[in-house]
């Protein structure tokens, strides 16, 4: 167990947006080496951490040629934008001496291994990052619900979602100044008052199988460190005590 931290194991899930920096679409390098470079700090940690990351960064600069295409194409269109991601994150991992491996849910034997449940039990087992893409491999189903799928298969302690913004407002903070911020919330609070955290799936897969998630600020540097310790702003989703 991760020294100072009650989480043994878990699930990282970083939104395409994340890795955009101040651009309006695309990859940029400086914010995917810091994100990776928090990553390690913590895997150095004993820490054993999964990665989901979402495509909207990449996907937004193809959306316009999207238009007019069918729900299950785009959604494969965006698929592959998460593995391009996935290997960009791998790649900034590697620099800081991380172990990991890419594992997609749409073979793809060529750039990265396939998903395998057992295999990537393996690999975290033996200290390796693991970096999951292409969501579930089904459309219809958004990365969210991959991360929460992925946490549960995992057997994670917790589902951590990195945002833009320091945990769950009770409306856009960036519009609304008066928004409020939840320190905790149950997942019936985030479905009953339709809070845009994660999608109702996601948040019913995370309930059924008692997974707390944690929502919290990725812009920050060293802040999922500082979260895993209990320190800064962040909101807890979980069960109603």
């Amino acid at each position: 167990m991760g020294s100072g931290t009650k989480f043994h194991r878990i699930l990282l899930k970083i939104s395409g947006e994340a890795l955009m920096g101040d651009g309006p679409y695309g990859i940029d390098s400086e914010t995917v080496n810091r994100i990776a470079a928090d990553i390690g700090e913590v895997h150095r940690q004993g820490v054993q951490i999964c990665v989901v990351v979402g495509g909207g960064n990449i996907f937004r600069g193809i959306s316009g040629a999207a238009a007019g295409m069918e729900r299950a194409s785009v959604d494969y269109v965006g698929m592959l934008a998460t593995v391009m991601n996935a290997l960009t994150m791998q790649h900034a991992l590697e620099k800081t001496d991380v172990a990991t491996r890419v594992l997609s849910a749409i073979p793809m034997a060529t750039v990265c291994e396939p998903y395998v449940r057992r295999r990537a039990i393996h690999h975290m087992g033996k200290g390796r990052l693991v970096i999951f893409a292409a969501g579930t491999g089904n459309p219809f189903f958004t990365t969210d619900t991959a991360a929460a799928l992925r946490a549960a298969e995992m057997g994670c302690d917790a589902l951590f979602k990195g945002t833009k913004v320091d945990g769950v407002y009770s409306a856009d903070p960036e519009i609304d100044s008066s928004a409020e911020r939840y320190d905790k919330l149950s997942y019936l609070d985030v479905l009953s008052r339709d809070l845009k955290v994660m999608d109702a799936s996601a948040i019913s897969l995370a309930r059924e199988n008692r997974i707390p998630i944690i929502v919290f600020s990725i812009r920050r540097s060293g802040g999922l460190s500082a979260v895993l310790q209990g320190d800064g702003a962040f909101t807890i989703i979980g069960e109603r005590e």
